[in-house]
């Protein structure tokens, strides 16, 4: 699944675009050549050749995938070897003449496969919910290196409380829950499909008593509110909508025509749904509390000379880590005075509601 992941950052960055997305999604194919009879090996050498031939990226992982998901495997050399060279029956000819079809429409692999593995879980996967990238595993993994390595990274129960910004399919939250035994984490989406499919992987894997699922939009005023019964946050991580706007047109049309915009467009500089994480993250987090984010490559620059402007949130930028590229990527943020709670009189909107005791 990794290198598949690695060729998905390929594709969000601009490169392996391929034009438009006009005619994909009106077009059909017919096979030239009769498929009975031919094996895994044979039908995978066929759907590369179709795939190149119609300009879809990576054609042979696409074709490995599709077809090792019809004969019940994560990956093609998973299979037994057996199955190789093994002639397929008619009815998974035909799942993997549908599901190549999707592929020729440019559908991402892992929407038509409906699942994908991400730090090692499965989850499920559906339009529009953002899918998750290789370097947000490369996130979770600084985060647990974090909270391992610093014994104070501890909430009222023996375990860190973790909110996480934007959780579409709710991977880095399950996967913070599924490493860190006493961990909670309290996970909001503005996106109705991302919240059920939060619940529906949070079930799947058994997580649902240690993570609350909330449809919320914290660019909206008094959106602290929700957070305040819960009392001060040991750590926030996010990866949000960071794509510049006029970046938006050159992604690929895997990312175009099926992804949530609203998930990826942070408005002129990337920054629209980040200054607010970081506003919000002023009251919320304890002393010494974090905030890991995952951001373009330009906006660790721009991130700290906003936080050098605005002394008055207490938030330092204190580490920046690069991705498998080799690209600034993601950012370590720690509040550097004590957390005092959400004063009424300093944000507009609804009183938050008193917490008992």
């Amino acid at each position: 699944m990794k290198l598949w992941g690695r060729m998905l950052w390929a594709l969000l960055s601009g490169s392996g675009k391929r034009g438009g997305t006009r005619g994909w999604a009106s077009s059909s194919w017919q096979p030239r050549l009769p498929l009975a009879g031919l094996s895994a090996t044979e039908l995978v050498s066929h759907w590369t050749a179709v795939f190149e031939k119609r300009g879809i990226p990576e054609a042979r992982e696409s074709s490995e995938y599709i077809v090792a998901h019809v004969l019940g495997a994560k990956t093609f050399q998973s299979l037994r070897p057996a199955l190789w060279t093994q002639p397929l029956t008619p009815w998974q000819l035909q799942c993997i003449e549908e599901l190549s079809s999707c592929r020729l429409q440019r559908m991402p692999v892992q929407y038509i496969l409906g699942e994908w593995d991400f730090q090692g879980l499965s989850l499920k996967m559906a339009p529009p919910v953002f899918i998750p990238r290789p370097e947000t595993e490369e996130l979770v993994e600084w985060v647990l290196e974090e909270v391992t390595q610093r014994s104070h990274v501890v909430g009222a129960q023996g375990g860190p409380l973790i909110l996480e910004v934007g959780c579409g399919s709710g991977a880095i939250s399950l996967s913070l829950l599924s490493q860190l035994p006493q961990s909670r984490v309290i996970a909001v989406d503005k996106g109705e499909a991302a919240i059920c499919l939060t619940h529906e992987n949070a079930q799947r894997l058994q997580l649902q008593d240690r993570i609350r699922i909330m449809p919320l939009d914290v660019t909206l005023e008094g959106s602290w509110a929700h957070f305040v019964p819960w009392g001060p946050m040991d750590l926030i991580v996010s990866n949000p909508p960071y794509v510049f706007h006029q970046d938006m047109e050159q992604l690929a049309p895997e990312i175009r025509s099926y992804e949530d915009p609203a998930a990826l467009d942070g408005g002129e500089e990337g920054m629209d749904v980040i200054t607010h994480i970081l506003a919000l993250a002023s009251w919320l987090l304890k002393d010494s509390g974090s905030i890991f984010l995952e951001v373009d490559p330009r906006h660790p620059e721009l991130i700290g000379s906003w936080l050098q402007s605005r002394p008055d949130l207490s938030l330092d930028l204190v580490a920046v880590r690069r991705d498998f590229c080799g690209r600034p990527r993601f950012l370590h943020i720690q509040r550097s005075g004590p957390q005092h709670g959400c004063p009424t009189d300093a944000w507009p909107g609804p009183q938050p509601p008193r917490v008992p005791g």
